[in-house]
């Protein structure tokens, strides 16, 4: 099998079940990805990790810069060893970090410049260019270019001026970008506006178009970024299909930053192959969890003497050696094991998800296993 090429094994309307490989082994989706930030999954090892069957590992380029730096983690021969994690990883260009910092930093045509007064206050230039040689330095498998992005509701002018500047610092990135054994992700923008979405696509694809023919390398693959920033889901959803629709087929969709149950098997079904967010572990330590009755609160006085499994129908760990008494009393002394174990459930629940999914593609069954979930308890996780 080529280095990232997609092979797709089943279709059911939109959804795919495919494969490709990476340079740490072959990776299946449909499928969940746990963000490890600062180079770690909150309160989660990276043994826990293979153990829930986790395929790709998120890191932060943002973060890592800043701390303990680039230069260290190149020494250390990688994010990868950095952290002990023998498997694929993927590092995000940074640009939703300081999105979401944005009174600190201040973008034109050629970059962006911040200064990181969530560390040490110091001030910081990037370029495209200077992204991709701090991915390429930290030796994931896969890195994604240096997007910008805009909260919703927005300006349109705002939006349009946001999505240009993407395609643009994409094609910026597609130049500069130059190891074989690291895939390069670009990004469509367009906030909720599915003629700029379309649009960022097509310029995307213009952009590999042109690098190839100067002997370049085309993307090898596609996030979908700038949802999850304000708006809800059905929202979302007004757009998200047309965008999959207009992508290439022989390359992975990646919807950025959406992670409740529920919208990633719609989006499956919309045609996103990959997916990645916070979520399971930040309500995780929150106290709550997903389940086959719903998202539960394990704060909750009515689980004070249950002492029944957190969900019956899920075969992680956690739900076998752990009563919903035993969380609630964790949960409730502010117990760091709390957290941990709803952290480990919640990753499970959606890497076990995505599995379902891709078994229902490959046997036929999908439309069926779709209209299940939807008509099912565990739907209501919001």
């Amino acid at each position: 099998m080529t280095l990232f090429d997609l092979h797709i094994q089943a279709t059911a309307g939109p959804a795919r079940a495919a494969s490709f490989e990476t340079a740490h082994g072959t990776v299946e989706t449909p499928l969940f990805m746990p963000v490890g930030t600062h180079a770690t999954v909150k309160g989660i090892t990276p043994e826990v990790l293979k153990e829930i069957g986790a395929q790709i590992v998120l890191a932060n380029t943002y973060h890592l810069y800043m701390r303990p730096g680039t230069d260290i983690v190149a020494e250390a021969g990688g994010v990868d060893r950095f952290m002990n994690y023998a498997g694929p990883m993927l590092t995000d260009s940074g640009g939703f970090q300081l999105f979401s910092l944005e009174h600190m930093m201040k973008t034109d045509d050629d970059g962006v410049s911040f200064q990181a007064r969530d560390y040490d206050g110091s001030r910081h230039r990037w370029t495209p260019e200077d992204t991709m040689r701090l991915q390429e330095q930290r030796g994931a498998d896969r890195v994604m270019q240096l997007d910008q992005c805009v909260g919703y509701p927005a300006k349109r002018e705002d939006v349009e001026a946001s999505t240009k500047l993407s395609w643009e610092w994409g094609e910026r990135c597609l130049a500069a970008h130059s190891r074989a054994d690291q895939a390069l992700f670009g990004i469509v923008q367009g906030g909720m506006h599915v003629d700029l979405r379309l649009e960022s696509v097509r310029r995307l694809i213009e952009a590999e178009d042109r690098n190839v023919s100067a002997g370049g390398r085309r993307f090898d693959g596609f996030g979908i970024g700038g949802y999850s920033v304000g708006e809800d889901h059905d929202t979302m959803f007004e757009t998200l299909p047309d965008v999959c629709a207009a992508m290439p087929d022989d390359r992975p969709r990646y919807l950025m930053g959406v992670g409740n149950p529920t919208t990633l098997v719609r989006a499956v079904a919309a045609g996103v192959d990959m997916f990645d967010c916070v979520l399971p572990t930040r309500t995780g330590r929150m106290g709550t969890a997903f389940s086959s009755e719903g998202r539960l609160n394990l704060a909750n006085a009515k689980f004070t003497r249950d002492f029944g499994p957190l969900d019956p129908q899920c075969s992680c760990s956690v739900c076998r050696n752990y009563t919903r008494a035993y969380l609630r009393h964790l949960v409730k002394q502010k117990e760091m094991l709390g957290g941990m174990l709803l952290s480990q459930h919640n990753l499970f629940y959606l890497i076990d998800l995505m599995r379902r999914t891709r078994a229902a593609i490959l046997d036929g069954t999908f439309p069926a296993f779709y209209d299940a979930w939807m008509a099912s308890p565990a739907s209501n996780d919001y």
